[in-house]
This record gives C-alpha cells, sequence and structure tokens, in this order.
C-alpha cells in the first residue's frame, strides 16, 4: 500500500501526537501514517515470525542467536520506521534492543 505523506518538515515529537490507532512513520522529515493491517497481513505476518523464530531466535533445528522481533520502532536518525518484523545478532547485540525507540542497525 503506497501512502501520501500527511505532514512534512516533521519531527519526532510530531510522530507522537499520531493517534495510536494509526501506524506512522517518520522519513525524510514526512510522517506516512497506515491503519494497522487486516487479518490477512497479520497471519502473514505471524506465520513468518513463527517460522524464523523457531530455528533464529530459539535455535530450534537451527543457528539461534538472533534477536526476532515484530513491529519494533526503529530509529534511524532522522527516521523512525515500523517493521513487521526485525532480527539482530546476538553475538553484536547481546540484550534484547528496547524497541520503543532503538537505533540500533
Amino acid at each position: 500500500m503506497t501512502t501520501q505523506p500527511v505532514r512534512r518538515g516533521a519531527t519526532y515529537e510530531d510522530l507522537l501526537r499520531i493517534p495510536e490507532n494509526l501506524i506512522a512513520e517518520l522519513i525524510d522529515g514526512e510522517i506516512y501514517t497506515a491503519p494497522r493491517p487486516g487479518s490477512s497481513h497479520s497471519v502473514a505476518s505471524s506465520v513468518l515470525g513463527m517460522v524464523l523464530g523457531s530455528p533464529f531466535h530459539l535455535g530450534i533445528n537451527g543457528p539461534g542467536g538472533w534477536w526476532i522481533l515484530d513491529e519494533p520502532e526503529l530509529h534511524l536518525h532522522p527516521d523512525a520506521f515500523i517493521p513487521d518484523l526485525a532480527g539482530w545478532r546476538r553475538e553484536t547485540t547481546p540484550e534484547c534492543p528496547n524497541t520503543s525507540g532503538t537505533d540500533l542497525v
């Protein structure tokens, strides 16, 4: 789904004012919003998390050694994104990232 920016020249503080029923991201100083995903999107994301979580997060029939998280808020200054899933190698990130605004790549 392609969305149009709802605000240009925005800051993270502007992003925090967006209603919680929307997903909002700050990209190149523009805020983009989208409604929460529908059931089919949520099912696909959940299944992908399960498929990746067992071998990579838990190490079941796989290498382990990863943090796999649903919808973390990532701060890649000055932008803020919310991907469906994200992962970090525990080798380089020994503690689970604080996803209410992590800047760990």
